[in-house]
């Protein structure tokens, strides 16, 4: 897939005031300080589409962008060690349930995760909650730049086979990223356009 335009349409809080179209959605969500900001601007090749920040936590709303005019990438609040207060936490958790809950238009969700580090319970817990929810996810390990091939394979092992001891059957789709290199950028689109295909397929048909 080639991005052709990539274009910020709203921020809001409130489901119920997300876009209206009939577009399939890409929701990326992961730990405050996962890089999820720079993996969609390299995705989409913009270099300031989604904010980057120092600051972890920065993304604190539901930020849709349409994407070749036919499909939204969502941004959403991470989650982990925000600088907020407890209250803002609790609300934009809030929200960001709701989202997930009620968002008929979600196609898919990417989970990101920091290859660097073992399995974190908190990544863990909210892989299982979408599960138990029913909510189609995909795990997209990032900064895979900073290791060794060998060690991003046994690294991506680890956690696939920590998965599926725990709650899961078959493992998700993963893909390895990294922002610096464009490394599983053509793959990670690739696997979004064939969704898209298949979800305006089923629509036409």
């Amino acid at each position: 897939m080639k991005i052709t335009s990539a274009e910020f349409v709203m921020s809001n809080s409130d489901v119920a005031k997300c876009p209206k179209e009939p577009l399939p959605e890409y929701a990326f969500i992961g730990r405050s300080n996962v890089g999820k900001s720079s993996l969609i601007n390299m995705l989409v090749d913009r270099k300031s589409l989604a904010k980057t920040s120092g600051r972890p936590g920065k993304t604190q709303l539901i930020n849709h962008f349409k994407i070749n005019q036919n499909w939204f990438l969502v941004d959403l609040p991470g989650y982990g060690y925000a600088r907020v207060s407890k209250k803002d936490k609790k609300v934009f958790q809030k929200y960001i349930t709701a989202y997930f809950e009620k968002r008929k238009q979600l196609v898919c969700s990417f989970v990101l995760v920091d290859i660097r580090h073992e399995p974190q319970p908190i990544d863990l817990e909210f892989m299982e909650w979408l599960g138990a929810n029913g909510v189609p996810f995909a795990i997209i390990f990032t900064k895979a730049d900073k290791l060794k091939p060998g060690a991003i394979e046994r690294h991506v092992n680890t956690y696939l086979n920590l998965l599926l001891e725990t709650a899961w059957e078959e493992a998700p789709p993963h893909f390895v990223t990294s922002s610096s290199n464009r490394m599983g950028k053509e793959v990670l689109l690739s696997y979004i356009n064939d969704i898209n295909e298949s979800f305006f397929g089923k629509k036409n048909s």
